[in-house]
């Protein structure tokens, strides 16, 4: 994103009431846009330069989330950015991955059961 787009974005931003800002890195001429969350975090969206509309969540400068890259964004106007940046919820938890089924663990040949008692052995001297 470059910078005017950035303070386009912003504007419209601001002008829905929420609380953004231009976000420059120093030293690195990628801009984002800083949308400061009300419970304490804030959202810095497509800071690092890449194609594609997406944010980190951040709490105290510790990462505590992530909007993935949403597709066919790359080629977006200030106004579609905003309306995205605007309409998107912050608290929804990351998908879960489905569970798979693992096996019962194979039977020790007599020389791994051996190893095995001498891992115990060691372990409990500890």
């Amino acid at each position: 994103m470059d910078e005017a787009t950035a303070a386009d974005v912003v504007e419209r931003l601001r002008a829905r009431r929420i609380f953004a800002h231009v976000n420059r890195r120093a030293g690195v001429y990628n801009v984002g846009v800083r949308v400061v969350i009300p419970d304490g975090r804030e959202a810095i969206w497509d800071n690092d330069g890449a194609a594609g509309l997406e944010a980190m969540v951040l709490r105290n400068g510790v990462l505590v989330g992530f909007v993935p890259q949403i597709a066919d964004t790359d080629e977006l106007d200030a106004a579609a950015i905003a309306e995205i940046i605007a309409a998107a919820d912050y608290d929804v938890p990351p998908p879960v991955k489905p569970r798979t089924t693992t096996s019962p663990p194979a039977q020790l040949t007599p020389a791994q059961q051996r190893q095995q008692t001498w891992r115990d052995r060691l372990r409990r001297r500890r």
